[in-house]
């Protein structure tokens, strides 16, 4: 007798509950004299929660303009964003700078890091505006610097150390309220080689541990051996999503990569 054929696996049904991140038929129109510019066109997007997503794509493909909207730094011309089910368009200065103090950490590209600050000043501020009295932040902010292996550098400015150092300030700054979600915009961009990959490793500690969200925009491609998915953006709009099975990685060559595009 011929052996039936496998069932298809079936896909995980989720509750919208389970999205962090709601990005919903999204356009960004700016205008340039008498010319349009569309830097995002019709973008749709969910991010699940305690998932490690990255956005790909060749400058001019709207990754900023994109990570921009997730962040409330800038207001879709049409389509609406959602963090944890909040329209970001709806919500008031004072209910965005909440969220970006409680739940949301970012990481940028050029550390921004407030040069006359120690490393655990640094860290420590967004307690300071949470409220979080001096005692415990001072203690946690120590406690957040020993996890990125900076436990000997507390009282070290930035310009005492070097960039890798500084990026891990920002990651611990980042995670300074325990938040829901993290931001990562270009987090080894300005980093050499090893001490991206030193970077990126401990992002992923980080969030394995603590189970954050982390969304990066990001040209490196050693990102894609630890997202769980990729988003390709072009010209404004999602080419793709790749899960990490579905990215064939071989020596010298990534599928789907062109390093012209760059």
């Amino acid at each position: 007798m011929a052996q039936e054929p496998e069932a298809a696996a079936t896909p995980v049904e989720r509750d919208e509950n389970d999205f962090i991140i709601s990005v919903e038929d999204v356009w960004k129109t700016y205008r340039m004299g008498d010319e349009e510019v569309h830097a995002l066109r019709g973008v749709t997007l969910k991010v699940i929660r305690g998932e490690y997503l990255s956005i790909m794509g060749p400058s001019g493909s709207g990754k900023t303009t994109m990570f921009n909207m997730v962040g409330a730094l800038d207001t879709p011309s049409k389509g609406k964003v959602l963090v944890n089910g909040a329209n970001m368009s709806e919500l008031s200065q004072a209910q965005i700078a909440y969220l970006r103090c409680h739940s949301v950490g970012y990481i940028f590209q050029s550390f921004n890091l407030i040069p006359v600050m120690t490393a655990l000043e640094n860290v420590s501020l967004p307690m300071v505006f949470s409220g979080m009295p001096r005692k415990e932040y001072e203690e946690k902010a120590a406690a957040k610097l020993a996890l990125v292996g900076l436990g000997e550098r507390l009282h070290h400015k930035p310009l005492e150390l070097s960039g890798g150092q500084m990026q891990r300030v920002a990651i611990a700054r980042a995670m300074a309220n325990d938040p829901e979600l993290i931001l990562a915009d270009e987090p080894t961009g300005n980093l050499d080689l090893k001490t991206g990959q030193e970077i990126i490793e401990l992002m992923l500690k980080m969030q394995a541990e603590s189970g954050v969200t982390i969304v990066t925009n990001t040209h490196d491609h050693k990102m894609l051996g630890v997202s769980d998915r990729v988003v390709d953006l072009r010209d404004g709009t999602v080419e793709k999503i790749r899960r990490r099975d579905e990215i064939n990685i071989k020596e010298g060559h990534i599928e789907g990569f062109d390093p012209t595009a760059e």
